[in-house]
């Protein structure tokens, strides 16, 4: 597998990192009160997970659920590439949250790549590794080539009417409802489209814009879907939104939805 440098990722590299990744495990401490992940009743986290997807698509796509004492199950093969689950693990954000909610979907070029880090944060997570150790680790892997970009242009659909992590204005962590889809644009900035955008004024997002997640290769063109299309979305999805505001409090959109 070619990495950043243009080499390839050798064995010894990668004894190396497994042996590091087994050492930084062995020593890592038990997690702190709050921070362990609570699992989902499944059928709500199907859900939410399928919602993440348009309609058209849910009935194809393949669906994992979360363990969180050893990551991502396989809960639904699906006959389409794609593919949906909740992320509860941010590895970007260093930390060991357990309120992060991001129901997403990825196609078949993202399946092979992006979809792949997310399972992993959660497995490493799973296993012990966290905050700065699981930034660190798969940055690295990123670093060295262990992670590719997709090959070919490619959509995350990201169309839930419940969302709980980082967000405008101020990219504290909220519930909002916010669908929209991603495309993939490594290495793409904004300067290079031509985009201002403000987080302080929502309407301003209604423009695409590129949010880069981590690092350069983790970089999409978001498209926010409108406000008619945002309050379909919450009429349609209404279960849904409710059975979340019961289950968990911090789940419950605040008036305005965002």
């Amino acid at each position: 597998m070619p990495n950043s440098n243009g080499g390839r990722y050798t064995a010894p590299r990668a004894a190396a990192a497994a042996t590091l990744v087994a050492l930084a495990l062995a020593t890592a401490p038990a997690f702190a009160a709050g921070t362990v992940i609570e699992a989902m009743p499944a059928d709500l986290e199907f859900r939410l997970a399928l919602s993440a997807a348009p309609p058209a698509l849910r009935d194809d796509a393949t669906v994992f659920l979360l363990d969180p004492g050893t990551g991502f199950r396989l809960a639904r093969q699906g006959s389409s590439g794609v593919a949906c689950l909740v992320q509860r693990t941010v590895w970007e954000m260093a930390d060991d949250r357990d309120d992060i909610y991001i129901p997403l979907c990825y196609d078949a070029a993202g399946r092979r790549t992006y979809l792949t880090v997310i399972m992993d944060a959660a497995e490493l997570r799973a296993r012990g590794l966290g905050g700065e150790a699981l930034k660190a680790e798969i940055a690295g892997r990123w670093a060295d080539g262990t992670y590719t970009v997709p090959g070919k242009t490619g959509v995350s659909y990201m169309v839930a009417p419940v969302f709980r992590t980082v967000g405008p204005p101020d990219m504290a962590v909220r519930t909002m409802a916010m669908p929209h889809v991603m495309i993939y644009a490594p290495s793409v900035t904004n300067a290079d489209i031509g985009a201002k955008p403000d987080l302080a004024d929502h309407a301003n997002l209604k423009f695409p814009f590129i949010d880069r997640q981590g690092n350069a290769e983790q970089s999409y063109v978001i498209q926010m879907l409108g406000a008619a299309e945002t309050t379909a979305i919450l009429t349609d999805e209404k279960q849904l939104v409710d059975d979340l505001c019961a289950y968990r409090a911090l789940l419950c959109l605040p008036p305005g939805g965002h």
